[in-house]
């Protein structure tokens, strides 16, 4: 089958062509995202490869539809970015990857509080400089701590368990809790009481209707004072406005994002030679108690290699008539938003 595949950087490549040879479809790699301007480069494609920041809503889906398109082969878990409704009714099949490594993310997760906890990240920077002192680099022990996750499905099940294993008490938010969760003993509590009693609040839940600005001045109101916040799940959680409101306070003592809300214009792009327009994002730059990574927690050789064995599996069983547990629907949609969604002021 020719695929048109956007958003290709030399890794998906890689990944892509070695999971490949067991399919052996023609795949046609294009650097630049797919958008309005660029749809045309699919023209002729019956199968096109999207990522995270390409743009298919309904005037992009129907210009793929009409250079002869029948199938979206998502290179993630996420589909908030594609308009369903207008894939439904131009008939094109939608696929994604469900799971490619929670232990990736939640690692990153991990490895964002640390960074924040102990000042790796500054301290890094003095030791390159012969600044050997310890003033302004005191951190403090996870050991004892009230950790917050905040939507547990599959990754936000890996992170409580490797919070519970620096020894963390551990509380949960999520519609449908999950056992194994449970097990590790965690407690299942109304969101309020979870901001009200934790010291560490990471997010692990979808973006859908329910979740946009989850953490809002409200949310941040119920935090305790110098809490940390992690969000390596979807950056529209956060109202980025309330969050450097929170940071200047000194309410949120420590933010980790690897996701940021207007992302689309700078991750996983070369902007070291120009000057970044986005205001909001280079206000939180200044802050020396945030640490963002680029959108990377997943930027693993096996998370990758998964991505790419099960994009092109979709595309083969679409291909072949075969049934592809994968495909999104809208009825799937609106069940991922009632079972892992976490609304406002939900309980």
């Amino acid at each position: 089958m020719r695929v048109a595949v956007f958003s290709t950087k030399p890794y998906d490549r890689t990944f892509l062509e070695a999971a490949n040879a067991a399919h052996r479809h023609e795949l046609r790699f294009f650097e630049p995202r797919l958008s309005r301007e660029t749809c045309l480069l699919a023209a002729g494609f019956p199968a096109v490869c999207a990522f995270v920041n390409d743009t298919l809503d309904a005037e992009v889906l129907a210009a793929l539809a009409a250079g002869g398109a029948r199938l979206i082969a998502l290179r993630s878990a996420g589909f908030n970015h594609v308009d369903l409704a207008a894939a439904a009714r131009l008939g094109l099949t939608v696929a994604r990857v469900p799971a490619y490594s929670p232990h990736a993310v939640a690692e990153h997760t991990a490895g964002l509080i640390l960074t924040l906890n102990r000042k790796i990240h500054r301290a890094h920077n003095r030791v390159r400089e012969g600044n050997f002192a310890l003033e302004g680099l005191l951190g403090f022990e996870l050991h004892g701590l009230t950790a917050g996750v905040v939507g547990t499905g599959k990754i936000g099940a890996v992170v409580a368990r490797i919070l519970g294993g620096f020894g963390c008490r551990l509380l949960a938010h999520d519609p449908c809790p999950n056992p194994e969760v449970e097990r590790l003993g965690a407690a299942y509590v109304p969101l309020a009481e979870l901001y009200a009693a934790s010291d560490i609040v990471t997010l692990h839940c979808p973006l859908a209707p329910e979740t946009y600005h989850l953490i809002d001045d409200r949310a941040v109101a119920a935090m305790k004072r110098g809490v940390m916040l992690i969000n390596t799940s979807r950056g529209a959680l956060l109202d980025t406005r309330a969050v450097i409101r929170a940071l200047k306070s000194g309410k949120i003592g420590y933010l980790g994002l690897d996701v940021y809300e207007e992302e689309g214009d700078l991750f996983f792009e070369d902007l070291s030679n120009q000057v970044i327009q986005d205001d909001v994002f280079a206000r939180l730059l200044t802050f020396p108690n945030v640490v963002i990574t680029a959108h990377q927690a997943f930027f693993t050789e096996t998370a990758l290699g998964n991505i790419a064995a099960t994009t092109l599996a979709n595309i083969s069983d679409f291909e072949q008539g075969r049934p592809c547990a994968n495909v999104v629907t809208l009825e799937l949609a609106r069940g991922v938003g009632g079972q892992g969604d976490i609304a406002k002021g939900s309980t």
